[in-house]
């Protein structure tokens, strides 16, 4: 999956990104607090990206 189709689709959860890395983007679920390092790689690997929207999505 392409980093920046993440990405989007990461914000449309109403995720906001908390802070830049050298290698990850720290990302955070508003309403539930849930926080997730978002590699800095142009492709991403489609079962990380699944898991990474899977946690970040959850309502626990």
């Amino acid at each position: 999956m392409k980093r920046r189709d993440l990405i989007s689709q990461i914000e449309k959860l109403g995720c906001v990104l908390i802070r830049y890395g050298a290698k990850h983007d720290i990302y955070q679920n508003t309403s539930t607090g849930m926080i997730q390092p978002v590699p800095r790689h142009r492709e991403i690997n489609e079962r990380l990206a699944q898991n990474i929207l899977r946690k970040l999505s959850d309502d626990r």
